[in-house]
């Protein structure tokens, strides 16, 4: 499906930061987009622009080699990253645009959570995340405040954008996000609501 909807994590980021927050990003988005510069690696030789079809079959192959299985209802991908200080998941599945990854969104989870163990509550979970990207992408994550969710972590390197945040009290989910495919993907769902609203009208008029 080419045209999805709008990326939750850049409406998060958006709208729903403090004036100061949305500045402090903005400044930093500016500034990488800037530079011209090109991060497109990930974690697994998975990587931003990479085909659809290389990110199946290179999942096939990691699949044998028991690196990776099927994640959660056979609609993601599941990984155990050994990094983390308590033994845990994470399950991730790309969105693409003409057949190319632009974004991966991820979820993590402790595997011995319980709603009594407050020790593996999003909260050390966040942080931990946080540590394992710094190990994977280098430091440099900035600390946003959203009212509802509390505090988020995004960094921002040329095009490519992490955010990681709670979704709630067992799950931290992730974003990994090419920036301007993601502007372009939004203009063009824009551009084709128009469209179809101006559609509507005409079939509107058309019945009077």
């Amino acid at each position: 499906m080419k045209y999805l909807i709008y990326s939750a994590v850049f409406l998060m980021l958006t709208t729903i930061f403090s004036c100061s927050q949305a500045s402090e990003y903005k400044r930093m988005e500016a500034r990488e987009l800037a530079s011209g510069e090109r991060h497109d690696s990930m974690f697994l030789g998975i990587y931003l622009g990479m085909k659809s079809k290389d990110f199946y079959a290179h999942c096939w192959e990691m699949n044998k080699k028991g690196l990776i299985k099927e994640g959660m209802n056979n609609s993601s991908v599941q990984y155990i990253p050994r990094e983390l200080k308590h033994p845990g998941k994470m399950y991730f599945y790309p969105k693409v645009w003409e057949e190319k990854i632009y974004e991966m969104p991820i979820i993590f989870t402790y595997d011995a959570w319980a709603p009594w163990n407050k020790e593996l509550f999003a909260d050390s979970l966040q942080l931990d995340v946080r540590q394992l990207f710094e190990t994977w992408f280098g430091e440099g994550f900035i600390e946003i405040t959203h009212p509802q969710r509390g505090s988020a972590f995004v960094k921002m390197d040329g095009n490519r954008r992490i955010t990681i945040w709670k979704e709630d009290d067992q799950h931290v989910k992730a974003s990994i996000t090419d920036v301007p495919t993601e502007k372009l993907v939004e203009a063009e769902i824009a551009k084709g609501e128009k469209e179809g609203e101006g559609e509507g009208e005409k079939e509107g008029e058309g019945e009077k």
